[in-house]
Order: C-alpha cells, then structure tokens, then sequence
C-alpha cells in the first residue's frame, strides 16, 4: 500500500530474504526488536532506512532520519523462516508494490551483519578487540561471513576511494576508469555511497558486459555511523557493515589489491592518511601495494592540495607511495593491471592469500576506535614532535571527526549544542590543515548541500 505524506511517497510491505539470511533464531530475533539497553532496534532501523533511502538527494542523516519519522520494521516468523514488516518506508525502494530485487538483498545483509557483530565478534571471547591479532581476525571474520571471500581468488579488486560529494565533471571521470576496468576484467570496491563511490561501478557494469563478464563484482564496505547520510548505491551487489570506520578501513586494504584515489573531501582524506599511515610502517616498506590519485584536468588543482599537505606533514618518503595520473583513464587502468601482476607474485612467493592480505601490518593506532567528542578532539596531539605514523594517525583522527559532525545526528547534535570541534596544534601545521580544509569548504566538498555550509570545527 502506497502513502503520499509530506510530498515523499512510503509504501506499507512484507518483504522475505533472498540469499543473504534466510533464518534468526528466536533470541537473534528479539534483538532485533529491542530498543532497550542492548537491543539492536535503533541501530537496525537506521541501517535499513539508509538501504532503502538509496539514490537519496541529501547526506543529512537527521533529515532522512526525520523525512521517514514514521518508518518502522518488525520481524514476523513461521515455519518458512522470517519475514520484515516494513511501515511507512520509501516508496522509490519498490516497482509495482514489489521491493527492487537488489534492494532486498542489501536490506538482509543489514540485518545478517548487525546480527553478526553482536553475537559474534562483540560478544565473543576469540575476538580480543583490544589487540591487534585480534582486531584483524575479527575483520577477517565479519567479511568471510559476508561471502566477500570468494575461492578460488584472483588478484582483481580494486578499491576506489572518493567523496560523495563532487562535481558532475568528477563524477563521469569515475565512470570512464571504472569502464577501463571493467574492460581489464577487473572488480570494483567502493564505500557503496553516491558519487565517487557509485560511478566506477557503473562504469565497470559496462566494460564487464562488454568482455561478457557475468560474475562482475561491486563491493560495498560501510559502516552504522556514515550508512545514513551515504546510502548502498543500487550497483552494490555485495555489501558488509564493519562495526565501525577502523574496521571498515582495515577491510578495504586487506581485501583489495590496488587503491584509486578519486577527488573527494575530508572523508576521502581520512582514508589517505589511514593508508599512508599504514603502507609507512618499516615492516610494510617492500610491500606492493599500487596507488593512484586520479581525476579530470580541472581536479588537478586538488590533488596537487592533497600532495603538498602529505608532503609537508608525512614526508616524501609518503609522497612515494603513490602515483598520481591526471585525465587519462585508460592510463590508471593500464598502470593497476600490470603492477597487480607484482602482487601477484609477491603473494605467491611468501604464501600469503590472494583474497586477504594477512602480512600488511596494521599497527594498533591505525586498528583502535576513536569517537569524536569535543573533549577527543581537543586532546589529539597534532604536532611534529612524535614518529611520522603516530602523526598519520591522529590527522586521520582529525579528519575522522570532521566527517562524523557532518554525517552523524548524534555528533551533529553535540556541535549544535556545544558549539564546533576545536582542533589544537602545532602553528605550522594548523596552518596547513586550516589551508585544505578552506579549500575544500570552498570547492563545496564538504556536503551534498554545501552552498551553506557552516563548519563543524574551529582551528585553533
């Protein structure tokens, strides 16, 4: 049954899974239902709204959050297993009463992962969070039970890293490299969102069906704190929701073989500054690991803002990490295509799995959670005395805590009250982050809606 309230349509349905998760057992069941302590209600209703929210014109959680203040799931259960109940839910999500078929098989990863992590990772004693072994197995974990380790493996998939805000220019550049891929026969793994994040699996859509690849894959990696304001693209056909961004991070360079780099804005920063941290650990200096920041002509200016910060805060021992290739599409595809072959061998020759990078290492700043409050924020040590790592770590930090008061309704609601993240720090290097940080505020990378973007943060 379709309902127009407020100019946005909802749709009254019961929706069965369809090889994601089949059965929950009565305890599983009443989690899910529970918005009391320990219950997975809120976190389950705002997961799904975001599926079901896909192609959304907004980034603002609380807007989505407040658009469908009347969605409500409830589970119902017989001897063909479970059933969703889904109230007052967007109507863009089906076609002639029926729930789009990708659609409804992300809508039960959601639940098959939040499902998953409760019981599984946090709720069980071989999991020790608090250390690195431990950290990894658990990702390892979360990943292999979303059956994004397929055997036998090749050394095809490519991370593509963006913001889901950029300009129109940007976004049909992601598609043409996403093409040159597909067209390699390369797979693609992306944040799932909208943007940087959906255009090279459109393009790699195309370059598949033209090699008449029919197994083409289109990985999404998300996590529960950004899911709402980056809805699952519908092009996503395998999704997992880590317990949270460390985690998310960690699964995109273990699982992937190469990384590109798209223009974004301070997500896509945190996501550069994580890698760099990592690939600058001396036990990883041999390691390949192919990296390319790529966009049209007019994102040169960008990347040459991004190169100049790595420069002056990591060194040119970072700068070497990574290549970067401007307006040549078929030149990033080429590059990926025959450095992967270094992979390749590097693997064989020491053992290691083609599907999950076990001898990258990850130190634990780069593994341990961080919450952004202000007091979190204030307390990062954003100065040159400290190794250049611990120094990648807490600028990820930074950028971390800037993408959460965006994004997050929790933290979004902090700063309204409290007022922005101060951010502390060395005078050189404030300048520095206060110089991107201005440029992306002004090339509108910040948000979707950005003409009126007020800051989250104050530097200090």
């Amino acid at each position: 049954m379709i309902i127009d309230t407020h100019d946005y349509a909802t749709v009254d349905a019961e929706v069965r899974p369809e090889g994601s998760l089949e059965v929950l057992s009565h305890v599983e069941v009443e989690q899910l239902r529970s918005s009391g302590e320990g219950g997975l209600y809120p976190l389950l209703r705002r997961c799904v709204l975001a599926v079901l929210n896909s192609g959304s014109d907004t980034d603002d959680a609380r807007t989505v959050l407040e658009r469908y203040s009347h969605f409500d799931v409830g589970f119902l259960q017989d001897d063909r297993g479970i059933a969703l109940s889904l109230t007052g839910a967007p109507a863009h999500a089906f076609v002639d009463d029926r729930m789009i078929r990708g659609t409804r098989e992300l809508l039960f990863a959601v639940v098959r992962d939040i499902v998953f992590t409760h019981n599984e990772i946090l709720g069980d004693e071989r999991f020790d969070l608090e250390t690195s072994v431990g950290t990894t197995n658990a990702v390892f974990h979360q990943i292999r039970n979303a059956r994004l380790l397929v055997l036998p493996a090749d050394v095809n998939l490519i991370v593509c890293w963006g913001g889901h805000a950029i300009s129109r220019e940007e976004y049909d550049y992601t598609k043409k490299v996403g093409y040159e891929l597909g067209l390699r026969g390369l797979n693609v793994c992306t944040g799932c969102g909208p943007g940087a994040m959906k255009g090279p699996m459109k393009g790699a859509t195309i370059g598949h069906s033209k090699q008449r690849i029919r197994d083409g894959r289109y990985i999404g990696i998300t996590e529960p704190g950004i899911i709402a304001a980056e809805s699952p693209n519908p092009i996503v056909n395998s999704l997992v929701i880590m317990p949270d961004m460390e985690k998310r991070l960690e699964a995109f360079v273990r699982t992937g073989h190469g990384i590109i780099v798209f223009p974004g804005g301070v997500g896509t920063a945190e996501e550069i500054l994580y890698l760099l941290g990592v690939l600058l650990h001396p036990d990883n200096a041999n390691m390949p690991l192919p990296v390319i920041m790529t966009g049209p002509a007019a994102a040169e200016g960008y990347f040459r803002q991004i190169d100049e910060f790595v420069g002056a805060t990591l060194g040119a021992a970072a700068q070497r990490r990574y290549k970067i290739v401007i307006n040549d599409p078929e030149q990033v595809a080429r590059y990926m295509k025959k450095t992967l072959e270094e992979v390749r061998v590097f693997r064989q020759q020491r053992g290691d799995a083609y599907y999950f990078n076990w001898q990258l290492n990850i130190d634990r700043e780069f593994q341990r959670p961080f919450r952004a409050t202000h007091e979190s924020m204030a307390a990062l040590n954003i100065r040159e005395d400290q190794p250049t790592h611990q120094l990648a770590a807490n600028l990820r930090r930074v950028f971390s805590g800037i993408v959460s008061g965006n994004v997050r309704e929790d933290t979004a609601a902090a700063i309204e009250r409290d007022g922005p993240f101060v951010i502390d720090g060395s005078r050189r290097i404030m300048g520095l982050l206060d110089k991107l940080l201005t440029a992306f505020v002004s090339e509108r990378r910040m948000k979707i809606a950005s003409a009126d973007y007020v800051p989250c943060y104050r530097i200090k």
